[in-house]
């Protein structure tokens, strides 16, 4: 209310009675922390409600010892302008993915744009408007890092200086698009390093008509920071090839639901055999030709942790921490500092698992209570997921 006593002070989000609490970070993904509290949509204590003044909260949430992570970042979607995919037919499917706990999107490409340019100036006007739309309203609450270039044989390094500086900060995929030859896109990919953008292939099979095959050797000689759906988005590449992919390639390895799930707990097991856990990211790749997975983050961290024998709380953090840090994102972390992105979860009604973990390891979906997004309240409980075994008690006060 203008001239309220609260019109200057800080927006006061508590998170208490935690009883699991996930940070996101692969060498620590577990706190035996009860509270956490955030000051204008950043993380600013974590520890025990005893050593906190818990008043004058303009959001309170006592979770009730259920389980409290951080908002998962989709690493791998294809957006257009706003919530709707002419790809899938699809309206509100950034809304039905936030049911399911996603708060950040990041493009690969806006590749679904009905006549989308594939000339040098019309691709960039094309990334530099998605950046400036979704920079500038969030659908449904959720951020979305869009203006994801493709390729194009006539860039050159100044193409890449002057997106870098008009706040353009990833790539579309590598192998869709114009540019076919390997050799020039490894070095446009260079180049895009160079300005500060962060580089994905397509890997495997084509999806569509203006991608290709993406090979081990392709996708080597590329280098790219991120080996896009090494799992196939949709058809995957052989055995051989993916272990190639994990043991010689530096960058990330992304799982992706839009996949093949045997590829995808092959790729998991290579990775933990070398020791890169930490190099696993997770994402949909939707919308697709399959449609929008509204709740495809959880059900990936949930093949994996059943199927794929990790324990829910690592692969929680292939769908935060591992993603905020190769994308540089603010998020994806429950540290001090960190953007105040997180969901509140329980176990599901009448499923074996006694909380969110035991429920993950069993391949079970939790049911996602609350989604809060910079300390704000965005879902009080899900429409997508189960009902909850336990639901938590949430005040807005302001």
């Amino acid at each position: 209310m203008p001239g309220s006593q609260f019109e200057s002070r800080p927006y006061k989000t508590i998170i208490t009675n935690i009883g699991v609490l996930l940070t996101g970070d692969l060498q620590c993904p577990v706190l035996n922390v009860d509270t956490v509290i955030c000051l204008d949509g950043i993380i600013t204590m974590i520890g025990m409600a005893k050593d906190f003044d818990l008043s004058d909260a303009d959001l309170l949430v006592d979770v009730k010892k259920t389980t409290v992570m951080p908002g998962l970042i989709d690493n791998h979607t294809h957006p257009t302008l706003g919530e709707f995919s002419p790809r899938s037919g699809n309206h509100n499917w950034i809304w039905h993915c936030l049911q399911g706990g996603v708060t950040t999107m990041v493009s690969a490409g806006e590749v679904h744009v009905p006549g989308l340019p594939d000339d040098r100036v019309g691709i960039k006007a094309m990334a530099i408007a998605a950046q400036r739309a979704y920079s500038r309203a969030r659908p449904s609450g959720v951020k979305v890092i869009a203006g994801s270039p493709l390729l194009n044989n006539e860039f050159e390094e100044s193409d890449f200086r002057e997106l870098a500086q008009q706040g353009i900060t990833q790539l579309g995929e590598v192998g869709i698009g114009p540019v076919k030859d390997v050799a020039k896109a490894a070095e446009l990919v260079k180049w895009a390093r160079k300005h500060g953008l962060t580089s994905i292939t397509h890997t495997g099979g084509p999806s569509i008509a203006a991608s290709k095959r993406m090979g081990a050797e392709e996708v080597l000689e590329i280098n790219p920071d991120i080996v896009g759906h090494i799992n196939g988005g949709y058809t995957a590449l052989p055995k051989a090839e993916i272990r190639c992919l994990c043991e010689s390639c530096l960058g990330s390895l992304e799982i992706v639901h839009n996949g093949n799930e045997l590829a995808a707990v092959m790729t998991l097991n290579y990775a933990r055999e070398l020791g890169r856990l930490d190099r696993i990211v997770i994402g949909t790749d939707a919308p697709a030709g399959c449609g929008v997975p509204a709740l495809g983050m959880l059900r990936t961290i949930a093949l994996l942790s059943s199927f794929g024998d990790i324990s829910p709380e690592k692969a929680i953090c292939f769908a935060t921490g591992n993603t905020a840090k190769v994308r540089k994102l603010n998020s994806g972390f429950i540290e001090v500092g960190k953007d105040a992105d997180f969901v509140i979860a329980s176990a599901p009604l009448g499923g074996g698992g006694h909380d969110v973990l035991s429920s993950l390891a069993l391949g079970d979906l939790p049911s996602v209570t609350s989604v809060i997004i910079d300390g704000r309240l965005a879902v009080r409980q899900s429409k997508n997921s189960p009902p909850p075994e336990i639901a938590p008690y949430i005040v807005e006060c302001h």
